[in-house]
Parts: C-alpha cells; sequence; structure tokens
C-alpha cells in the first residue's frame, strides 16, 4: 500500500528535525595523520558513538605529516591537531594565538641492537647515532642535555650522526649501519619487540634532570580565540577523549581491533605500542607540571638556541589552555 500525504509528511519533518538536531550540534574539525596515535583514538571514539555521548560532531581530516597539519590549524582547515608546546610557544611569541592541552606523556627511547656492546650514554662517543627527525627535535636536546650533566660528553661533537625518517632510522639499524638510534615511542615500541634494547628512555633522561618522567610535551593544539567561542565543542571533544583513553586503558580486545591502524606487525610489536601507550596517558596537568614545562623549555632554549624557539627565551604566556575541564 503506498504511503499516504500524511505519512509523507511525517517523513519530511521527521528528516528535517533530524537535520536541524545535527546542524545544531557543536563541531570540531580534527586533523590527524592516518598512522598517527590521535588517530587511533577517533577511532575508537567513532566505534564507540563517544562523541554522540558527550555532545559533539566530529569532522576528520587525514593528513600527511606533521607540517601539514600545523600548516592546517594555522590556515583554518582544522580546528584541532597534535603537536608540543614548544612549537605552541614559538608560534605565540611571534604573535600567533595557538594554546595547549595535554595529550600525551610518551615521547621516545635510545635503542641498540641486544647484543651492543654500548651500556650507557658514554658509551655513545664515536659511534653511529640515528636521530628521528631534526637537529633540532626534543627527544634530541634532552640526551644531549643529559649527556652534558652526568657524563659531561658532549653528544653533538662526539658521535656520528645521522638525522632521519623513523622507519629508515629503523632498518638501517636493523641492518648493521648504525649503532644506536633515538626515535621516536611507536618506533621504539617496535625495536623492542622485535628484540632491540632499550639504552634510555627520554622520559628517564627528563627524570635525571630534575623534570618529571611523565610530563606532557605533546597535546591537542587549537586557536585560544576559537576554544573561546567553541567551549561546549571543545569540551565534548576532550571528554570523548578521555572516554576513549579510559577503554585503552583498559581493554585489550580494543587494541586487538585497532591493530592494522598501529601498523603493528605481530602480536608482540602490538603489546609494546598498547603498553607505551597506556604509560603516556596523562594523569596529572596543574601547576607544577605547568611549572616544570617553563623550567625544560629554559634548559632547551639554552641547548636549541633560537633555531628551536626563536626569539623568546622564555615560555610563552598562554602556551598552556587553562580553563577547560580536565
Amino acid at each position: 500500500m503506498s504511503p499516504s500525504r500524511f505519512d509523507c509528511l511525517v517523513i519530511v519533518l521527521l528528516s528535517l528535525t533530524v537535520c536541524a538536531a545535527a546542524a545544531a550540534e557543536p563541531t570540531i574539525r580534527v586533523g590527524s595523520l592516518r598512522y598517527g596515535t590521535l588517530s587511533w583514538q577517533l577511532d575508537v571514539i567513532a566505534k564507540h558513538g563517544l562523541d554522540q555521548k558527550h555532545g559533539v560532531r566530529i569532522e576528520p581530516l587525514e593528513l600527511s605529516a606533521t607540517p601539514a597539519a600545523q600548516l592546517a590549524l594555522q590556515a583554518g582547515r582544522v580546528d584541532l591537531i597534535v603537536s608540543d608546546w614548544l612549537w605552541v610557544s614559538r608560534q605565540r611569541a611571534e604573535g600567533g594565538d595557538l594554546t595547549f592541552i595535554p595529550f600525551s606523556s610518551a615521547i621516545g627511547s635510545l635503542i641498540v641492537p641486544a647484543a651492543s656492546s654500548i651500556r650507557d650514554v658514554a658509551g655513545l662517543a664515536g659511534q653511529r647515532l640515528g636521530i628521528a627527525g631534526s637537529a633540532i627535535d626534543k627527544s634530541w636536546l634532552v640526551l644531549r642535555l643529559y649527556a652534558r650533566t652526568n657524563f659531561e660528553l658532549d653528544l653533538d661533537a662526539q658521535v656520528k650522526k645521522s638525522f632521519g625518517a623513523p622507519p629508515l632510522l629503523s632498518q638501517q639499524l636493523a641492518a648493521g649501519r648504525l649503532d644506536a638510534v633515538l626515535t621516536y615511542w611507536p618506533f621504539a615500541a617496535k625495536l623492542e619487540a622485535g628484540g632491540m634494547r632499550r639504552l634510555l628512555s627520554v622520559g628517564d633522561a627528563l627524570a635525571a634532570l630534575g623534570i618529571p618522567k611523565d610530563l606532557p610535551l605533546t597535546g591537542y593544539v587549537v586557536s585560544a580565540p576559537w576554544a573561546m567561542e567553541n567551549q561546549v565543542a571543545l569540551n565534548g571533544f576532550l571528554d570523548a577523549g578521555r572516554a576513549a583513553n579510559a577503554i585503552l586503558a583498559d581493554s585489550d580486545a580494543e587494541w586487538e581491533r585497532i591493530a592494522s591502524l598501529t601498523g603493528a606487525a605481530d602480536a608482540a610489536e602490538l603489546i609494546k605500542l598498547r603498553d607505551a601507550y597506556r604509560d603516556g596517558i596523562p594523569r596529572r596537568w596543574g601547576a607544577a607540571e605547568r611549572e616544570a614545562a617553563v623550567r625544560l623549555y629554559k634548559l632547551l632554549a639554552e641547548i636549541g638556541g633560537t633555531t628551536l624557539v626563536g626569539s623568546s627565551p622564555d615560555l610563552a604566556p598562554g602556551t598552556f589552555l587553562d580553563w577547560v575541564r580536565y
């Protein structure tokens, strides 16, 4: 039986109501890397309907690399990305309006082959060291500070440096063309799963410098004016992210589900990635952590110079967004 005009009218009105509700729902445009850890969190949010539960609509945009994400945020193509507070501070010092909310304290590690004769950082002298990123990568600067403070060793002058992309460095270490690599935590986790040995985590290096080892260094980055104008959307997204992290912290099955997103080659790699991610979930972000960040910034600015921080020797005011629910 064909629907009556009344039935058709009801269907139209219901459709309009649903569309109006969707349009009224606060929206946040999120830029993430295809295999980046933010993409894992976004997948968990979508799978469990955490965005709907917390009253926000997430529009994801996949980006190719961190510089592309930073450009997308600055150009207004997205509202939120993940980056570090060093970059945020530099942007603010140069007139930008970005601000930071903690996402993770996971950072990286110094890895050597299992049979390596290198037993501490002093043993790197004269060795071939692969370094993920560039000469101003924060992990490299922290390692230089650690070596100088604990061993009176100028690593920059004493090692044979090779800067490069983490996958290439992992291959070079496995092939014996490098003696050690300082790499980002997901790649360090995979190397450890494959039998390599962690010589030092960047977190432990921070602790030796008097900085909390679990200090969040990467976070959600947004425009401060946008955040003020879109508090409902931002808080809804952060609540959804916390709920996703709670699932990832407790459920091994959830990690099995997202295994393909992580790039894990086998169960051992997935377990290492899972455990490292869980360790990096921020537990605290108060005055003590922000004060520690100020101290770390001064240390990094001293060794990284203007190439790292630009013209600002001090952490720029407003780098951290204080009013959000955390």
